[in-house]
């Protein structure tokens, strides 16, 4: 198997059509009043992230819609809740701030895409602002803005995301016990196990 190295060879590939000027003149420095409202109904959020040594990773962070907080037009604020601690996503940061972040919107086929730097803060004010219930996130990820951009519908039409019809029968897949059971070879039964998770997420939401 061969695999292409250079743009010049990506471009020899993609020569036809080239992106139109649209599609490069819609990429934002700042978030517009468009920009703002996605943030400002999204309830969820994928950021991924890079250590720079060229692992990455991708995590999924979500709340009520919202959640993630824009303090100014070239800042966003996102609280990081309970979690199992491994720290993958903050780990990167610390390392190396470079993120993309992908919002969503239930139902809504375009994203909004949005790439920057991230740092990570445990300041008061901003915690007690993003607390929940009174409870608040252990830290904060502030995200300056490079670019922000909407992104089209194809590859969620193309998947019928948002299509309860395609949706596989929850009853059908296993849970997540037995697939932690299964994949550490443990000798606990699955039930156990979801009834623990289950025990966790009601306990340790925020």
């Amino acid at each position: 198997m061969e695999f292409l190295t250079t743009r010049d060879e990506l471009r020899t590939i993609y020569k036809t059509p080239r992106p139109t000027d649209g599609p490069i003149r819609k990429e934002l420095k700042a978030l517009d009043g468009h920009c703002r409202s996605f943030i400002g109904k999204s309830p969820f959020v994928l950021i991924g992230s890079s250590d720079g040594a060229g692992n990455a990773d991708v995590t999924p962070k979500g709340d009520k819609p919202g959640f993630a907080a824009i303090l100014d037009d070239n800042t966003i604020a996102i609280p990081d809740r309970p979690g199992n601690n491994r720290l993958d996503t903050l780990e990167n940061i610390v390392r190396n701030p470079s993120v993309g972040l992908l919002f969503l919107i239930p139902g809504m086929n375009e994203t909004l895409r949005v790439n920057g730097d991230a740092r990570i803060t445990v300041d008061a004010g901003l915690r007690g602002r993003l607390a929940v219930d009174g409870k608040e996130p252990q830290s904060v990820v502030v995200v300056s803005v490079k670019a922000a951009y909407m992104h089209c519908a194809k590859a969620f039409m193309r998947s019928d995301l948002w299509k309860p019809e395609t949706w596989y029968d929850r009853a059908t897949l296993p849970t997540l016990g037995q697939i932690i059971r299964d994949q550490l070879a443990l000798a606990e039964a699955a039930g156990d196990i979801d009834r623990e998770l289950d025990q966790d997420y009601r306990q340790t939401m925020w």
